[in-house]
């Protein structure tokens, strides 16, 4: 049970470090309207804002799956686990943050983005696990 709850934990991290990059990707607009930032600043900001977390949850990813996970090939089991927890997170998010003005509706440009990172991303979850495991 205790192994099942740090590869569930783990995969809420690979969930959230996807998540956040791709809504504030999503959200350039609302936020330069709300926070009436220029839209290359929020540009910068969100891009920085992204590289950090990106950044932050890959170390702290690496270090609890090199001490928690690295027994067995179940680790392996985050290259699927962390799709419904980012489905649950990014319905909650929506759910509480609801697109009210029109003009908050992201570029469709976005869209092709964020396909090339879901395709990405198990490459980058299965290298994450393969490299933590190396000195098994």
């Amino acid at each position: 049970m205790n192994y099942f709850l740090k590869l569930n934990g783990i995969s809420i991290i690979y969930a959230l470090t996807i998540l956040i990059p791709i809504q504030l990707v999503l959200n350039v607009y609302r936020i330069t309207r709300i926070t009436e930032w220029n839209i290359q600043t929020v540009n910068r900001i969100s891009g920085l804002t992204s590289l950090l977390a990106f950044l932050v949850f890959s170390l702290l990813l690496f270090f609890l799956t090199r001490k928690w996970l690295s027994r067995g090939k179940a680790r392996y089991l985050t290259l699927v686990l962390w799709l419904p927890y980012y489905v649950l997170f990014a319905f909650l998010f929506a759910t509480l943050f609801p697109i009210t003005h029109n003009g908050d509706f992201p570029n469709p440009a976005s869209g092709l983005l964020i396909i090339g990172a879901f395709i990405v991303y198990p490459l980058y979850i299965m290298d994450m696990n393969f490299f933590a495991g190396f000195n098994e």
